[in-house]
C-alpha cells in the first residue's frame, strides 16, 4: 500500500504542493482532446510514457497529493483510506492499456515513479521499463546486481538488506554469489538506480512524444525528464486532474481520469486492452512469454562502448551549458538524489 510505503519513508518536511483542486474537461472537450492525442501517437516514431500515482488510484491504491492523497490527508491531520494491499491490487485499465500500446508497437519506453509493482505484474516487459523509485516486490544483490521479483512485498525500504542472499551460481559451477540482497525502494535522499535512470534519460532524449499520466511532476529528476523530449523538438502531452509544474510546456493538456482517457484512446487506435490473468513477469520485450524471477546484471562495458558513453556525456554537458530560463534542466539534476523539484510556488491553481 502507498500508505505503508509513505509511513516507511524517513521524515521529510517538504513533500510538495498537496490538495490542489481537480479540473475536469467536459465529455465533448475530452473526446476532442483524446482524438488529438490519438493522432499524435499515430504520427509519433518514438512514444515514451511517464506514469505516476494517479494511474493506480482506480486499483485501490491512494495517490499522494490528490484531494484524498496520503500526504494531503496527513497535512490535515486525517488518516488515508485504502481498499487493497500491494499483493491483492490488480493492474488498472491504464496499466493494461499501456501493455497493449507496447505490444502494438506504439509505446517504445515506459518511465514510472510508482513503487506498487503493477507495471511489472501486468506483464509489461522489464527491459522497456524504468522504475526510478524502486519496486516493492523487487530485491537486488548488492554484489552482482542480480534482481529478484517476488510474489510478496519485500517488506524493507531505503535500500536496506532484506535478510536474504543471492543464490546465483558463479562461472564454472563454483559456489553461489551469496551477496546480500537489498530492497530497491528509495528513501528521500537515496541515489536513483543508474541503470534505470540512464535508460530513462536516453529514451526521453530520443522520444518525439512524451505522454505523462497521473503525475504532477513535482519530484526531480523524474519530473524533469519529459522536458528532455521537449528540448529535442518533441511534444509533451499531460493527462492529470490537478495542475502540474510543466503545464506551460505542454502541447496538449487533458483533464480527465486516466482510465477514461486510455479507454477512449485504445478505441480510437483500434486496439484491444489485454485482459489481466494474474501476476506475470516478463523480462524481455522480445520474448512471447517469460516467467523467470531474476534479471542478469549489466554486461561488461567494452572499450568501444566506453568511448561512445564518453561522447554522449560530453554532448549532455554541452547541452546543459546552453539551457537557460524557464524549463531549463541542469545536467546534475538527472544524476543523483530523489528530492523535491522546486519551491511550492512553482505550481499554481488553474483559473
Amino acid at each position: 500500500m502507498s500508505v505503508n510505503y509513505a509511513a516507511g519513508l524517513s521524515p521529510y518536511a517538504d513533500k510538495g504542493v498537496c490538495g490542489l483542486p481537480e479540473t475536469f474537461n467536459s465529455p465533448e472537450e475530452l473526446k476532442v482532446k483524446v482524438e488529438t492525442l490519438a493522432q499524435l501517437i499515430k504520427e509519433s516514431q518514438y512514444l515514451v510514457v511517464h506514469s505516476g500515482a494517479g494511474i493506480s488510484t482506480s486499483a485501490g491504491i491512494p495517490d499522494f497529493r490528490g484531494p484524498k492523497g496520503v500526504w494531503t490527508l496527513e497535512e490535515k491531520g486525517e488518516s488515508p483510506h485504502f481498499d487493497t494491499t500491494f499483493e491483492d491490487a490488480r493492474p488498472s485499465l491504464t496499466h493494461m492499456a499501456l501493455l497493449g500500446l507496447q505490444r502494438a508497437g506504439y509505446l517504445k519506453y515506459l518511465i514510472s515513479q510508482n513503487v506498487d509493482g503493477l507495471h511489472v505484474r501486468s506483464g509489461f516487459p522489464r527491459d522497456m521499463l524504468s522504475e526510478l523509485h524502486g519496486n516493492m516486490f523487487v530485491e537486488e544483490c548488492e554484489k552482482c546486481g542480480r534482481q529478484y521479483v517476488r510474489e510478496k512485498v519485500i517488506g524493507v525500504m531505503g535500500l536496506k538488506p532484506t535478510g536474504r542472499y543471492c543464490d546465483v551460481v558463479r562461472s564454472r559451477g563454483l559456489r553461489a554469489c551469496r551477496g546480500k540482497l537489498i530492497s530497491t525502494i528509495l528513501d528521500w535522499e537515496d541515489a536513483l538506480p543508474d541503470r534505470d535512470l540512464n535508460k530513462a534519460d536516453d529514451a526521453s532524449r530520443r522520444a518525439d512524444l512524451a505522454l505523462t499520466l497521473g503525475t504532477s511532476m513535482q519530484i526531480k529528476p523524474s519530473g524533469d525528464l519529459p522536458l528532455l523530449t521537449k528540448r529535442r523538438g518533441g511534444k509533451l502531452v499531460i493527462v492529470n486532474l490537478q495542475p502540474t509544474k510543466h503545464d506551460k510546456h505542454a502541447h496538449l493538456r487533458i483533464h480527465g481520469y486516466v482510465d477514461d482517457v486510455m479507454k477512449q484512446l485504445m478505441e480510437l487506435l483500434g486496439l484491444d486492452i489485454p485482459k489481466w490473468e494474474g501476476p506475470t513477469v516478463c523480462e524481455s520485450s522480445t520474448a512471447t512469454s517469460e516467467s523467470n524471477n531474476d534479471v542478469k546484471p549489466p554486461h561488461a562495458v567494452t572499450a568501444k562502448e566506453k568511448v561512445k558513453k564518453d561522447l554522449v556525456k560530453e554532448e549532455r554537458k554541452r547541452e546543459a551549458s546552453e539551457l537557460t530560463g524557464d524549463g531549463s534542466i541542469k545536467e546534475e539534476t538527472l544524476s543523483v538524489k530523489r528530492e523535491r523539484v522546486d519551491s511550492p510556488e512553482v505550481i499554481s491553481e488553474e483559473k
